[in-house]
């Protein structure tokens, strides 16, 4: 059939009277805009959001600039969100706790579990272009290792052999199975091809610690021009294993304290801040802010030297100690409610704590009876406890020691309070964190310590609760002696079946719980203010701040839409 040219179209619309125009133009009309309802109706239901490439998101980080943006030598906050940005390691955390593979697409464990075969992806490259190759994993912990560096990653890789079947394979072994090694594969992997003309007495100063090139989700735009730099301008890496990630732009500022980063976030000079104060929460969430919150593995206690105190010893006394303490008091009068009370030390194996919702005198009963059938007798006239041992009279006081933060000295305070109810004799010692640390802890000067550890992601408890720690530089702050606890330790290290694993901490925490020898009294939220346009944003599996950027690669700004078949 002939296709009407456009002057027989004329002749026919002029061959229409002026009311058969009109109606022919209102269809036509009415015909368009039918059409164009459809398509649209179409589009919602056939059309979806998806993310896209843009956006821009600054986060303030309180500290001076970087020093060394090196997964080598990170001290700081602000060298570590760089280092978690830029670098790359073989593996990386899930948002389920799980390891994925980053530079490597797959791994292997032996049977035995001391070799670990990593193959490197095709694809991996360093931000200047150059390929990744087992090469540089070799010479990363080379590196590590290397004592003139003093690397604070030497302790992870020391014992640890490495073998290179090929470019794209990395064979690493161990001498003895170690159940928590994929945490160290976590690592950031340096490229060779830039670091091997830097030897160990120039590591520190080299210019790649400001200015470095790594392999991970973002690379350097640029750098502020003042001294000491007060940003960096990062942009997403196109050719990140994981892919591309979606916030296009990135600047991270530097504050001197947390009272100019919070003038900043005010003002708007930065959108999101983190490690933010409970006060400060309390007040943002009041305000309509949204703070995002994941309990730490971290767990804060009062440990007892029983080597330091006679009175500490006595299991009767530890029992009335941990009964007398008021866990929810803490936590809300400290924390503002920002963490949660613990029975043991891994903060992910908690139940209930026994004293969690009684009342002062249902706690103090408790304390008592405990003290009673220890052989603990009250003195009426001068008001504590005493217990008589061969004509030698024993008064139940004892120092407490913890570090002068706001936080420690606080709960500190209201432990001493809570001891004091029972009739304990209590000094409250607080040091300065440095003096603690090195005059007070490493001696291990002191009869109760309230203070805090980092438990980590992936828990290895030897060397905070097995009995040949208990010297500095070991851990084992409580001076703790159990040979049971130390066989269960000791299984746990090497076990590689997670579930057995978890058996053997639940078995631990049991035997700790029996004997006491800390009472266990919360773990902190990490606290993160982010603006409502990123989206997909999951924080989870937090050991330290920097951990927050683990899965920045999935979060996004903007959007696209398009038609769902093309989403599969």
């Amino acid at each position: 059939m002939r296709k009407p040219n456009k002057k027989e179209i004329n002749l026919a619309l002029n061959s229409f009277s002026k009311k058969e125009r009109l109606v022919f133009f209102a269809l036509v009309i009415i015909f368009i805009l039918s059409t164009l309802a459809v398509f649209n109706i179409l589009n919602k239901k056939y059309m979806v959001e998806v993310p896209a490439l843009g956006g821009t998101l600054t986060e303030g980080v309180i500290g001076e600039a970087p020093r060394f943006i090196n997964p080598l030598l990170a001290t700081s906050d602000a060298d570590r969100d760089l280092v978690q940005l830029i670098y790359s390691g073989l593996l990386r955390v899930g948002p389920d706790g799980s390891y994925i593979g980053d530079l490597a697409e797959s791994y292997n464990i032996s049977p035995d579990g001391l070799t670990y075969t990593f193959k490197i992806r095709e694809n991996a490259v360093w931000q200047d272009g150059k390929p990744v190759t087992s090469d540089d994993v070799e010479f990363t912990i080379q590196k590590a290792r290397d004592p003139g560096i003093k690397s604070y990653k030497r302790p992870s890789f020391e014992g640890v052999s490495v073998e290179k079947p090929d470019d794209k394979t990395v064979v690493l072994k161990l001498k003895q199975p170690y159940s928590p090694f994929l945490e160290n594969a976590t690592t950031g992997i340096l490229p060779k091809h830039i670091w091997s003309g830097v030897d160990a007495e120039n590591f520190t100063y080299s210019k790649f610690n400001i200015s470095p090139v790594g392999s991970g989700p973002y690379k350097i735009e640029s750098i502020s021009n003042s001294v000491p730099p007060q940003y960096y301008d990062l942009t997403s890496f196109e050719y990140f294993t994981l892919g591309e990630p979606k916030i296009e732009n990135l600047r991270i500022r530097f504050y001197q304290g947390e009272e100019t980063l919070l003038a900043a976030y005010r003002s708007g000079e930065v959108e999101s801040i983190n490690t933010i104060p409970p006060q400060t929460a309390k007040a943002m969430e009041e305000q309509g802010i949204n703070i995002t919150r994941v309990t730490l593995p971290r767990i804060f206690a009062v440990f007892f030297n029983q080597n330091h105190s006679k009175v500490l010893a006595d299991k009767y006394a530890r029992y009335a100690l941990e009964a007398m303490i008021d866990k929810e008091h803490v936590v809300k009068d400290v924390l503002l409610g920002y963490g949660q009370t613990i029975d043991g030390p891994i903060s992910t194996l908690q139940s209930s704590p026994s004293n969690a919702s009684t009342t002062d005198d249902a706690r103090t009963n408790t304390a008592k009876k405990f003290l009673t059938k220890g052989g603990w007798k009250f003195n009426q006239k001068t008001g504590t406890w005493e217990k008589t041992v061969k004509k030698v009279v024993t008064t139940l006081r004892l120092d407490l020691a913890t570090a002068d933060t706001p936080e420690l000295k606080n709960a500190a305070t209201l432990i001493k309070e809570d001891w004091e109810k029972l009739g304990v004799k209590v000094t409250l010692k607080v040091f300065e964190i440095g003096d603690l640390n090195q005059n007070v802890i490493r001696p291990r000067k002191y009869d109760a310590l309230f203070f805090g550890e980092i438990v980590g992601r992936n828990p290895d408890l030897f060397s905070f609760w097995h009995s040949s720690q208990r010297n500095d530089p070991g851990l084992n702050i409580a001076m703790y002696t159990n040979s049971k606890v130390d066989k269960i330790l000791e299984n746990a290290r090497v076990q590689q079946d997670p579930n057995k694993k978890q058996k053997n901490y639940s078995d631990l925490q049991k035997e700790i719980a029996n004997d006491t020898p800390a009472v266990f009294i919360y773990s902190p939220d990490f606290l993160y203010s982010t603006p409502t346009k990123i989206k997909d944003l999951v924080i989870s599996n937090i050991t330290i701040p920097s951990d927050r950027f683990i899965n920045i690669y999935k979060w996004y700004i903007d959007t696209d839409k398009i038609w769902k078949i093309f989403t599969k």
